[in-house]
């Protein structure tokens, strides 16, 4: 009687004959139309709480398996599986929600890395300026003066460098260990201080020396390979916690690391030199900074400096040993070599034309080699001065290149700023400022301001106006 019951509300809930392939021989069944003929049936179905109907239908051998069967298709609580279904769904939802706060740190480095792109566009394009070299008279720059200011520095200063992302932002590392932040105020023009940061590495070494990340936020620093020391530091100066983290790679493997130099390309990585003749690149990876030593026995002698050209993936390195080598990345090779009169001391790629790159050597009256990439082992121009307080040329004496490729600026033994127009063709200074009462160690060109910021061995910090 049950069955014959289900059969009813079957026929009653599809309103159609749906599943006439599956039960078209009983679905005829006359006896379900004979239902209504035995009356002792509706009188059962007021004893439904008898038990004994239903333990002879299940006696019952052919139709009970099947008719069992078919309300198993048309359960209603198949109706309601559906609505189990849907939950999973949202469930998996769930489950990409932490990837996608996840995803939501990517976007984060993204944007960070979206910067160096930026800053490449911001860039200026490409000018031939080699065809102008030497070939023209110099053009005077006029100093309206200058204004000295403290540095705060207890010991001689080291290392000056300018911000990428802001000019206005200058820092200054010293042998006493601090690293201090200065802002130009245009009054004056002067500058004013804005905090140190405690730089000294585990073993108390000072910074050998310094460089910003293209970002404009982080200063990184490098010190030495002995005594198992902390090889590189890097913090925000901009934040206000300002710490410093030592990172756990140490590559070199002994002496003082002497140069590290961002390269111009996307992908954030910079370039160390040091002592042990090795020149390593390190590489942005995973919220984390890899090492990988490009080459170690094409120099003889202490890498003294390291840059990187910008129309292409190639790492120039100078050392003392007198070579001059162009590392290819992406070929894993060396591209070319050079060997010149004089021990270098630093490599400056020009702003301007990508070709172009200065060699700062210790021969003094021709201290700055002017090189074409492309020319490989060929001078483009050399100049320098003569020194009156001394003969010798110290590693700590650094140039800058204006921000339109043509002026060179250089410290001196001597306290003054010497300053080279490469389109004059003569090897002197086109002019010399008087700017500091001990030597000069370097002199910076502001990218947006006619500026000239300048550290000496006096402890103060120069800045200059010209026009």
């Amino acid at each position: 009687m049950k069955l014959e019951e289900a059969q009813s509300r079957l026929a009653r809930f599809r309103d159609r004959k749906p599943a006439p392939s599956r039960s078209e021989p009983k679905l005829p069944t006359p006896p379900i139309q004979r239902d209504p003929k035995p009356s002792p049936p509706p009188n059962q179905r007021d004893l439904k709480p008898s038990p004994q109907p239903p333990m002879p239908e299940k006696k019952a051998p052919s139709p009970a398996p099947q008719q069992l069967a078919r309300p198993q298709l048309v359960i209603p609580g198949t109706s309601n599986r559906p609505a189990p279904r849907p939950e999973p769904m949202p469930g998996l939802k769930k489950a990409a929600a932490p990837s996608s706060s996840s995803s939501g740190a990517l976007p984060e480095r993204s944007r960070k890395e979206e910067k160096k792109p930026k800053r490449k566009i911001e860039q200026k394009e490409h000018q031939n300026l080699i065809p102008n070299v030497k070939k023209s008279s110099a053009t005077v720059l006029k100093f309206q003066g200058g204004n000295l200011v403290s540095s705060q520095h207890r010991r001689k200063l080291r290392c000056l460098e300018l911000c990428p992302a802001n000019d206005q932002l200058v820092v200054i590392s010293a042998l006493d260990g601090l690293v201090t932040l200065w802002q130009v105020e245009t009054r004056g023009p002067s500058l004013s201080f804005r905090g140190k940061t405690d730089f000294f590495s585990p073993k108390h070494r000072w910074p050998e020396d310094i460089a910003w990340h293209p970002d404009g936020e982080t200063i990184f620093a490098v010190y030495t390979a002995d005594n198992d020391d902390s090889q590189v530091s890097m913090t925000n100066l901009i934040s206000g916690q300002r710490k410093v983290t030592f990172l756990p790679e140490k590559p070199h493997t002994k002496g003082i690391i002497n140069n590290i130099s961002f390269m111009p390309w996307s992908d954030a990585c910079f370039v160390t030199g040091g002592s042990d003749h090795a020149v390593i690149i390190w590489e942005d990876k995973d919220d984390s900074w890899k090492t990988k030593r490009l080459h170690k026995d094409f120099h003889s002698s202490a890498v003294m400096g390291v840059a990187g050209l910008q129309q292409k993936k190639t790492i120039l390195s100078v050392g003392c040993d007198k070579k001059i080598i162009g590392f290819d990345l992406s070929a894993g090779r060396t591209e070319f070599k050079n060997l010149i009169d004089s021990k270098c001391m630093s490599v400056l790629a020009n702003p301007c034309d990508f070709n172009l790159y200065m060699v700062q050597t210790g021969a003094p009256g021709r201290q700055l080699r002017l090189f074409d990439v492309r020319l490989r082992q060929t001078e483009v121009h050399a100049f320098g001065w003569k020194q009156e307080s001394s003969e010798s040329q110290s590693a700590l004496i650094n140039q800058s290149w204006s921000p339109d490729g043509w002026y060179v600026s250089s410290g001196s033994a001597d306290p003054v700023i010497q300053i080279f127009d490469i389109r004059h063709h003569g090897q002197n200074p086109c002019q010399s400022v008087q700017a500091h009462q001990k030597r000069v160690f370097k002199a910076v060109w502001h990218q947006t301001l006619p500026y000239l910021t300048s550290i000496s061995s006096d402890l103060n910090i120069g800045i200059h106006r010209y026009s």
